[in-house]
């Protein structure tokens, strides 16, 4: 009798998991689907690069870009968040900003660097393979201080990406900069410097944990209505302004980590 009854738990408990894998709640899809549409348009950059269209190769990057920041939260708001998950968004994110800058860059300039243009692109997506793996090691650390959740290590995967193909976004408005934003040595520089940003351990601004005064509403309401009409009227400009805007935001990131590092110790 005991040998039946185990025969019975054992195969209800194959029936259950069977019906888990053959039944998957559709909210719990939304995520991974916004990350897939993520990587198409990574992919369907490096087409249009290819194909020197750079308007396009540009947008499709940026698009990538958004719905990169939506699959988490809309992961965290369906409580959706899985472990596939994660793994697919980093694999996503490589793709999208790491393979695929990289040979919009080279396409557009680096092509016409001898032996040394495909080494700096390499070097950017080898420094984006490292920051994302350095990230999802991060995820399973539980001895950060209060403090580190408000800095990412490193510049974040969509951030480098518009970092890099921010002389780009310039000449779309300012054609005339082509001759100094173009040139093989400002690039190959620039794909240098952004990859080390990435390994590096510098902390620089997280907006996830950021909260806005209720007397900011009406102001915050006003910028983003502003930002909404210059991205309207004047897109690669707004673009361009603010990649800018970050870039100088990370030396001041820098400060303000140092000063709530400071703090914290003389809290202890």
């Amino acid at each position: 009798m005991r040998n039946i009854h185990k025969m019975k738990n054992i195969n209800n408990r194959i029936l259950m998991s069977k019906q888990k894998f053959k039944e998957v709640p559709f909210r719990k899809l939304v995520p991974n689907m916004l990350t897939m549409m993520a990587l198409c348009s990574g992919v369907t950059s490096i087409r249009y690069a290819i194909s020197d269209d750079w308007v396009k190769a540009v947008l499709c990057i940026f698009l990538a870009a958004l719905f990169d920041g939506l699959d988490g939260r809309v992961a965290r708001f369906l409580k959706a968040s899985s472990k596939f998950g994660a793994e697919l968004d980093s694999l996503s994110d490589f793709v999208s900003f790491g393979v695929a800058p990289a040979i919009l860059i080279y396409q557009w300039t680096l092509f016409d660097l001898p032996k040394f243009g495909w080494f700096f692109c390499l070097l950017f997506a080898m420094g984006m393979a490292m920051r994302l793996a350095r990230f999802n090691t991060m995820l399973e650390a539980d001895d950060q201080p209060e403090y580190w959740s408000h800095y990412f290590v490193g510049v974040p995967a969509p951030a480098a990406a518009a970092l890099a193909i921010m002389p780009i976004l310039i000449c779309f408005h300012f054609p005339q900069a082509a001759d100094v934003l173009q040139s093989n040595a400002f690039c190959g520089i620039l794909m240098f410097i952004i990859a080390f940003l990435m390994v590096s351990r510098i902390p620089t601004i997280s907006l996830k944990k950021l909260k806005v005064q209720t007397y900011m509403m009406l102001p915050l309401m006003l910028f983003v209505v502003l930002f909404i009409h210059f991205m309207i009227t004047q897109p690669w400009l707004t673009l361009g302004i603010m990649t800018g805007i970050y870039a100088l935001s990370i030396p001041l990131g820098v400060i303000k980590f140092l000063y709530d590092r400071k703090k914290a110790k003389q809290a202890r």
